[in-house]
């Protein structure tokens, strides 16, 4: 009896294991790949068929009527209107957006991180948990505070303790907005994931004469790739795809305006023009996607680190 109980839980996780690793679940998953797969197809098909096939077939008709028009493309990306300019310069206020509003969490939250895992000091534990905690303060709620804080400075009575920084309108307050936003899960996400490196490996360094530094630049970092990668595919299709918080700290400024501002104004009060609306849509994903694909290796490795103890 003993022998057999003792083998109850090999056995039924082997079974577990193999239904997991089965034909079926392996045939489940690319259904399900394949059904989410297909809006985004059908974005494409629909971006370079010309309007009025648009206007009067679906998309799937395109496999048995094929006719190709990149003329959507062109009015979308190359011809503006008397209050828009051509959507490449959206797209390019995109990058000069997301990219720093990548970089800027990033490299605050490596460094607190590092410090939050491996340094000793009073506290640490009640910081951290009060960073985290964080995540759960809605992001509507900052807006105003954050909004006239960047306009018109902080005073309370007759005291002045920040001015008005007079910073509206530009790409500043967007960049600081994103950072704010962002450093709870990257110093969350981090640490976890430096939490797990050997303490062996951080001693012997110390004992071969490496300082801090050395060890957070030879050691610490080069290992902390995949959580980084996890981190920046998250933030950066946070920031690329958000509208609320470009739009309000852009002050409706169309020089600083992400591509989602101009995609959410494309489409006419009447549901018109929603066929240049499919390309413009469709060349808004592309980054997104190559940066996914370009990073997606390290995507889950970075996503579970923390979870288990090995």
């Amino acid at each position: 009896m003993a022998t057999l109980t003792a083998g109850k839980p090999r056995t039924t996780g082997k079974k577990a294991k193999d239904i997991f690793s089965s034909p079926v679940a392996s045939g489940f998953a690319i259904v399900i790949a394949i059904l989410w797969t297909i809006p985004t197809f059908s974005l494409l098909v629909t971006s370079i068929r010309p309007e009025t096939d648009i206007n009067s077939s679906g998309w799937w008709t395109f496999f048995t009527n094929p006719n190709i028009s990149f003329e959507n493309y062109e009015k979308v990306l190359f011809v503006g209107t008397g209050v828009n300019p051509p959507m490449f310069q959206y797209f390019f206020n995109s990058l000069a957006v997301t990219i720093p509003a990548v970089i800027f969490p990033i490299t605050l939250a490596v460094f607190a991180a590092y410090a939050l895992a491996w340094f000793e000091f009073r506290g640490r534990d009640f910081i951290f948990f009060s960073i985290f905690a964080l995540q759960v303060v809605p992001l509507q709620l900052t807006l105003v505070p954050l909004l006239q804080l960047f306009a018109k400075g902080l005073v309370i009575g007759e005291t002045t303790l920040i001015p008005a920084l007079g910073i509206t309108g530009t790409y500043i307050p967007i960049w600081i907005a994103h950072t704010i936003f962002g450093l709870p899960l990257a110093i969350f996400l981090l640490h976890n994931f430096l939490r797990q490196i050997p303490r062996e490996l951080v001693e012997a360094a110390r004992v071969d004469g490496a300082n801090w530094f050395t060890m957070f630049t030879k050691i610490v970092l080069p290992l902390s790739i995949p959580a980084i990668a996890s981190f920046l595919i998250f933030q950066f299709l946070w920031v690329w795809n958000d509208l609320l918080v470009g739009l309000t700290f852009g002050a409706g400024s169309k020089s600083v305006a992400p591509m989602t501002v101009r995609l959410a104004e494309m489409v006419g009060t009447r549901g018109s023009g929603w066929e240049v609306l499919t390309a413009g849509a469709f060349v808004s994903i592309v980054v997104p996607l190559i940066v996914f694909f370009a990073l997606q290796r390290y995507f889950v490795r970075g996503l579970l680190a923390g979870s288990v103890k090995g």
